[in-house]
This record gives structure tokens, sequence and C-alpha cells, in this order.
């Protein structure tokens, strides 16, 4: 059987995208997945991005790491997907998609860039210990303030992290993150799933974005109310801005970064 396939990547984080709105797939779906992903006998990428018909929004986002197991709201797959929306005809700017954790929707701001909208945040939610900051941006994320990040080994020591007994189950993506200016960080990520690090990680960056405001690392927000970050990522550059409201949620949180198709093919399977 021949599987048609498009590639894409998101500041260096790629994905398998296969559109299954009129088709399903007959095969077990982990090892399938772990074969396309695979870079040196598959595809290459770092998870799938499932395309399904959905009756609440324009399609049904569902994502799957490379070690083929179905996972959580993935921000750089979801900017890929919205990126996507133009070959599956959807030609409107504002395009409405859901996910695991529910209705977001996604806006293309030119020919590369493209924006999508995550879920409000809970800040009883945010838990802040002394030397390392937890909280779900759509994915769980472990957030930890370096001096050197060059100097991090992120795969030793994000492997470290993500197995400990409390994190083993259910996994946690592991960002480490250098304060290098007010409102600018660097932001490296080992992400569960992948069992790596990855050149990016969309919903890590905006995890590491309001843990740096939640840890008094930014001095102000824009007119009070907006903060505005941009992060630096081994892929590229990723901009971050929400609302803090009174207080208890962040709201409006953005995450816009550059989406580049690579190509389109298929494979027997």
């Amino acid at each position: 059987m021949k599987l048609n396939f498009f590639k894409y990547q998101g500041t260096g984080n790629d994905f398998i995208i296969l559109d299954i709105r009129k088709k399903k797939i007959p095969v077990c779906i982990p090892a399938l997945f772990t074969k396309l992903c695979n870079r040196n006998f598959g595809i290459g990428a770092d998870g799938i991005i499932l395309i399904k018909n959905d009756s609440q929004s324009n399609f049904y986002i569902k994502y799957y790491n490379s070690d083929g197991k179905e996972s959580t709201m993935c921000g750089n797959g979801a900017r890929c997907a919205i990126s996507f929306a133009k070959k599956l005809g959807i030609k409107k700017n504002k395009i409405y998609f859901r996910a695991i954790d529910g209705i977001h929707y996604g806006i293309i701001k030119d020919k590369n860039l493209i924006c999508i909208n995550l879920m409000d945040i809970e800040i009883n939610m945010i838990k802040i210990y002394p030397k390392y900051t937890i909280l779900n941006t759509g994915s769980p994320h472990y957030v930890l303030f370096v001096e050197n990040i060059q100097k991090i080994d992120v795969n030793k020591e994000g492997r470290k992290i993500r197995f400990q007994k409390s994190y083993e189950e259910d996994g946690v993506n592991v960002n480490f993150v250098e304060v290098i200016g007010n409102n600018m960080i660097k932001v490296r990520t080992y992400e569960r799933g992948v069992e790596k690090e990855t050149l990016s990680c969309g919903t890590g960056v905006t995890a590491s974005s309001i843990a740096a405001y939640e840890k008094g690392f930014f001095s102000y927000y824009y007119n009070n109310v907006y903060g505005k970050v941009l992060a630096y990522t081994l892929g590229g550059k990723l901009w971050i801005s929400f609302k803090k409201i009174h207080d208890k949620y962040y709201k409006e949180i953005n995450l816009t970064g550059s989406v580049k198709f690579i190509f389109e093919g298929y494979i027997n399977i």
C-alpha cells in the first residue's frame, strides 16, 4: 500500500503530516509511525501529525511522537498544520483546529510566518521551586534556568530529569533556559517521546517565557499588561506573547515563528 505524506518543519522541529480525512491507515500505528520517523530507515521526523475531520473546527490534529505514542499538544506541529491547511483548500486567514486539549486557532501572517493561540493557564497551576519551574502549556514542561546554555549536555542532563520517578510514567519535556536580555531568552529542549534534544519546541519556549516572568527575570510587561518574549532556539527564532489577568491567569497566549514545507511523497507500507 502507498502512503502519501507531506514533510514540514517549524524552526527545525520536523513533522510528517498525513491527511486521513477520507481514508484510514489499516496497519499498527505505533510500529508504523516509529518506522516513518526513523532518520536512517524511514522518512525521518520528530513526530507524526494526523489531519482528521472535525465537526467543531476546520480539522482535528492528532499528534504522535517519534516513539509511536500519541502525545499532547505540539506547538510547532500545530503551526505546520496551519500552513498545511492551504493544501487542504482552506483559504481562511484565521483557521480553527481542535487538538487533544481543546480548540485553538492559527493565523497565517505572511508566506512563512505562522501564529497559533494556546490554551489559558491558571497561575496557581504553575509550580515554582528554587531551582526549577513546572507548568503545562498544552504539554508538561520542566524549566531550568542556567548561566551558559552552550555548555549544557542537553541529552545527558535532560534524560536524567525526564526519567526521574515522579515523571517517568507520563514523561516531561525539559527546557534549559538562559536569559540574555530583557524579554529575550535562549532555550534548548529535551523532548519526551523523541527522547533527545530537538532543534526547538513550541510549547517549551512558551513555558520558558512564562516561567521567566513568574521568576522575575523580566522587569516589566509592555503596557503593564502584555508580555512579549523573543526566544532563540537551535532551529531559529520564536515570538511568544500573552496577557496576565489579575494574577490569576495567563490568557491570549500566542506562539509565532517560521514554517517551511520541505517535500511530499509516498512510501510503501
